[in-house]
Formats: C-alpha cells, sequence, structure tokens
C-alpha cells in the first residue's frame, strides 16, 4: 500500500510537470478521463459502518463547488474537520481515497464530522479564486453544521499540497474568509505546502506546476503569498512538512510559522521523514505521526480533545 502511494505521487508530480495547459489529463473534464483520474488515485471506497455520508452540497453554482459530508449517524454538537485536496491547483477531487478514508475512519468513528471540499481548478480559476471557493464553502458548512450534528463554533481547516496554501491563505489572515461569510474557526493544519512563500519561490529554481499557478506578475505572487499577508488575529496553525523532499517545505513552513509566532500567534511546525504523498494518506492511521497531529488538536477545545483517543505511541 504504502509503495502504491509513492507510486501515485509520483504520478501525479508528472502529470501536473509534463502535461500542458489545456491537457485532458491535466486538468480533466467531467466524464471519462476524471472517472480514469478517480480510478488511478484512488476514489473512497472503504469507510467504517455507522457513517453516514452526504454528497455534493453545493456551496455556489458551478459544478465544482461541491462538498461531502461524512458524520456519525448520532451526531450531536461535533467538532467538523473541513479537508481542501491537493493537486497542483490543477485536478484532485473531494472523493480521492487517500483524502478522506484514513482520516474518516480515525476521527468520524470517534464522533467528528468530516467534510471533503472540491473547488474550481485551473486553468478556470487561479488560485485567488480557489480560496474564495474554500471560503465559501467554510461558510456554507458553517452555516449547515446543525443538520449533520456539527457544532458551527467547532471547525477545523485542513489541507494538503495546494489545498495546504490555501488553508495558509485564509488562516494567514482570516478576513479573507470573513468576506465570504465564514466565522472564526478554531485551527488549520497545513499538510506540506511549500508555497507559503509564492515570491520566494518564484524567484528560485521551481517547479513548472508553480508557473501554471501564479504566473510572471510579482505583485500577484505576493497576493498569494500566505506569509505576506498576516494578521495578528487568527487561528492556531499546524504546519505539518516532508523531511524528503528536495524544496525544503518545512524552511518554509519554520519561516511562516516563526513570523506568526512574533505577531503573538499560536504556530508550531511538525517535520516528518515521510513522503509528501504520504504526509496526506498516512493521517489518521495508528502512527505516531497521526498523534502529534492530535496533540494540537487537543489544544483547540475540550469540545475537541475529548472526542480524541488516548496516545498509545512514545513521542517521536
Amino acid at each position: 500500500m504504502r509503495t502504491l502511494i509513492r507510486f501515485l505521487t509520483l504520478g501525479g508530480l508528472f502529470m501536473a510537470l509534463v502535461f500542458p495547459t489545456g491537457s485532458a489529463l491535466a486538468a480533466p473534464p467531467d466524464g471519462g478521463n476524471q472517472e480514469e483520474l478517480q480510478e488511478l488515485f484512488g476514489a473512497v471506497k472503504d469507510l467504517p459502518a455507522g457513517i453516514r455520508v452526504v454528497r455534493d452540497l453545493p456551496y455556489g453554482p458551478d459544478p465544482r463547488q461541491r462538498f461531502d459530508v461524512y458524520a456519525p449517524t448520532e451526531a450531536h454538537d461535533a467538532p467538523v474537520i473541513v479537508m481542501v485536496h491537493g493537486g497542483a491547483w490543477r485536478f484532485g477531487d473531494k472523493n480521492n481515497g487517500r483524502v478522506v478514508e484514513n482520516k474518516v475512519a480515525r476521527w468520524v468513528s470517534r464522533g467528528f464530522v468530516f467534510i471533503s471540499v472540491n473547488y474550481r481548478m485551473l486553468p478556470d480559476a487561479d488560485p485567488r479564486l480557489q480560496a474564495e471557493d474554500v471560503a465559501r464553502a467554510l461558510a456554507t458548512a458553517q452555516s449547515q453544521a446543525a443538520s449533520w450534528g456539527g457544532n458551527s463554533s467547532r471547525f477545523i481547516l485542513m489541507g494538503h499540497s495546494a489545498g495546504a496554501h490555501l488553508v495558509a491563505l485564509l488562516s494567514a489572515d482570516p478576513q479573507r474568509a470573513y468576506a465570504s461569510g465564514a466565522s472564526p474557526w478554531l485551527g488549520s493544519i497545513l499538510l506540506d505546502s511549500a508555497a507559503l512563500d509564492v515570491a520566494k519561490v518564484m524567484t528560485r529554481p521551481h517547479l513548472g506546476l508553480y508557473d501554471r499557478a501564479f504566473g510572471t506578475d510579482r505583485d500577484f505572487w505576493k497576493e498569494l503569498s500566505p506569509v505576506q499577508h498576516l494578521n495578528p488575529i487568527g487561528p492556531p496553525v499546524l504546519a505539518v512538512c516532508s523531511t524528503q523532499r528536495r524544496d525544503d517545505p518545512c524552511a518554509a513552513a519554520r519561516d511562516f510559522s516563526a513570523k506568526l509566532r512574533a505577531l503573538g500567534r499560536s504556530a508550531s511546525v511538525l517535520e516528518k521523514d515521510l513522503s509528501h504523498g504520504e504526509i496526506n494518506a498516512f493521517l489518521g492511521e495508528d502512527l505516531p505521526y497521526t498523534e502529534a497531529v492530535e496533540a494540537f488538536l487537543r489544544t483547540l477545545g475540550p469540545g475537541v480533545a475529548t472526542l480524541l483517543p488516548p496516545p498509545s505511541h512514545a513521542a517521536r
């Protein structure tokens, strides 16, 4: 299984780098190619019993502006995790098994509500519009939380890769989210984004996927750099990063967190000897990694902490 995840991660990076703008595989349309990619990258298949699933709830008029809800059948006043998938701002899906399965099995089974979000993709929507989509999804989910047994004041944002960048933008300055109708949330978890300072990324050797996302306008780079928009008031942030990547996302995570702390914000970094894909896929497995993330979750209040299992692994 872990070998397969490494293969799929490399395959995703290959697609993002090789296929040009407009390619059916780089940005698959609805229909056959999307279905083939879903099979390749593993749609959700295995979920524990006793979980209510509500799919494709709209938060906007575009077909991509949808989210899925996974909730305990008897949920009441539950904390809610909102997950934003990655995919180089060009592809990916809320129904990807690596995005959903382990996290749902770990946390929904213990009383959390889990929401997986789709958003508009390049080339139709740039990362600025994608961040607005995530904010709108958050606002809509907060307004509807009680209908799934969730508590609108106990939301947690989580994102992987490109999704982590979008979550970082909203977390650096929550006013971006509030402008779309969202309310404050408890905390944010960034799963391995190197794009916390886009301007710095773009002025150094970098992967081609960043050119397609951020172009050549330096003002646009700054606008989409979370580190350039730090508000002293905002949620606690945990930045998880892979120590295996050559582009050193941990350096970006440390810099971002240090700047947040300098403003009086709560921010920490979790460095893991895992690949980029494993940072996402293994979260929720019974591992020290999951428990380290749960240590952060415990700091977000008793309504979250009381649902988490006791640590069973030695801290590392």
